[in-house]
């Protein structure tokens, strides 16, 4: 097992890519402690990762990380736990999809609060609790690279662009430390969060943005949350002890081209 004897946080780990990367984590023998806002699908997923039989424990806290308290209580908790911590993934996040001329400065504050604020100062609260080869994983997207046409994302990239930025700039800062910091670049996956928005689209640009991926994903197929979490575990893991800074593009190719 990559991940025995190892402690995780996981943050928006109650579904999609955050769940399916705690799963994962989890079968390589680490210990872990997933964090959402819902407690009811925090419930329903520690119910799913302790279903097949013990391997490492399961912990959940709910908690809004688009606040300071909601950061606090996360810090608070891993400090009373007197554990050392060796992995954090900054998952947490929103995708606001409007077009620029109609972004709201809620949406705006909404977004870097959430995608941005809280990776920055959850990591800087846990800075103390991180064990030696800690490793530090941000979730971003390939939006900060590449957009989709009919599909606004200027305030969505940008966010995931500053993610991007403050990956380097900590791998560079922490790295002395023993602190390997990546991100993590998804295309396109399968999770509800994205239904949610394609589901709000008229007709016409679901059936548009359904035939721009046939055409445009070299593996013909947006991705799933599970397609995630190989890079994940490898990032976590003690084989990547020389691997830091890297936004590393998991996205059935599409950015290749």
């Amino acid at each position: 097992m990559k991940l025995r004897n190892k402690r995780a946080l996981v943050t928006g780990g109650s579904d999609g890519i955050g769940l399916a990367i705690a799963e994962a984590f989890l079968r390589e023998g680490a210990d872990m402690l997933i964090v959402g806002r819902d407690a009811g699908k925090l419930e329903a997923a520690r119910d799913k990762l302790t279903a097949t039989g013990p391997v490492g424990t399961v912990e959940t806290l709910s908690a809004d990380l688009a606040v300071s308290p909601g950061i606090d209580a996360v810090v608070e908790h891993v400090k009373a736990a007197g554990q050392r911590l060796d992995i954090l993934v900054n998952n947490a996040g929103v995708a606001y999809l409007v077009p620029f001329e109609t972004v709201s400065e809620t949406q705006f504050q909404h977004s870097f609060a959430l995608n941005v604020t809280a990776a920055f100062f959850l990591t800087q609260g846990l800075l103390q609790h991180f064990g030696a080869g800690a490793s530090v994983i941000n979730i971003s997207s390939y939006f900060a690279n590449k957009m989709i046409p009919k599909r606004p994302s200027s305030l969505y990239s940008l966010s995931k662009g500053a993610l991007n930025s403050l990956t380097k700039s900590l791998a560079f800062e922490l790295g002395p430390r023993g602190i390997r910091v990546n991100a993590i670049a998804p295309g396109t996956v399968d999770t509800a969060m994205r239904r949610k928005t394609v589901d709000n689209l008229p007709a016409e640009a679901q059936a548009e943005l359904k035939a721009y991926v046939d055409r445009s994903y070299p593996l013909g197929r947006i991705g799933r949350p599970d397609d995630l979490s190989g890079i994940a575990v490898y990032l976590a893991s003690d084989e990547a002890a020389w691997t830091s800074g890297g936004i590393f593009a998991i996205d059935g190719g599409y950015t290749a081209g």
